[in-house]
């Protein structure tokens, strides 16, 4: 029963990683790139959301190094 557990938790870990880096790259880096290209430059308000969307990203990490340690040997 542990293989299937440590299986299903590997499989919970992968998701919450991808989702974090999508997080980061949708709401983190793509705005910014955006309004640097388009010439009209960041504004205060896409930063604000960038670095939220960064500490959102780092949280989802993070869970997804949580559920590893709920790995049985």
């Amino acid at each position: 029963m542990s293989l299937i557990r440590n299986e299903q938790t590997k499989l919970t870990a992968t998701y919450l990683n991808g989702v974090a880096i999508a997080v980061f790259a949708v709401g983190g880096l793509a705005p910014v790139f955006s309004s640097l290209y388009s010439g009209a430059g960041p504004s205060v308000f896409l930063l604000v959301v960038s670095v939220v969307c960064f500490l959102v990203s780092f949280a989802l990490h993070y869970g997804a190094r949580m559920a590893l340690r709920r790995l049985e040997p």
